[in-house]
């Protein structure tokens, strides 16, 4: 995920907690999803729909907060 931030990722990971806290919920949604396709948890289309949606708008305020890092 954004391999062009993969410097600033790391540093923000480290000195934002609120930045630390969103990317590690991403990555637990994005594993939970991959379990589920895979049929390795149960689940139907529609919880995997709503964890792609929390995933997805977590992923822009990672990059909002990503674009305004990068500004300053």
């Amino acid at each position: 995920m954004f391999p062009e931030f993969r410097d600033l990722i790391s540093r923000l990971k480290t000195d934002d907690d609120h930045f630390a806290r969103l990317f590690h919920r991403h990555n637990e949604l994005d594993q939970q999803i991959k379990n589920m396709e895979a049929g390795i948890v149960p689940a139907n289309g529609m919880a995997i729909e709503q964890l792609k949606k929390e995933k997805l708008q977590l992923k822009d305020s990672l990059y909002q907060i990503l674009r305004k890092a990068e500004s300053v």
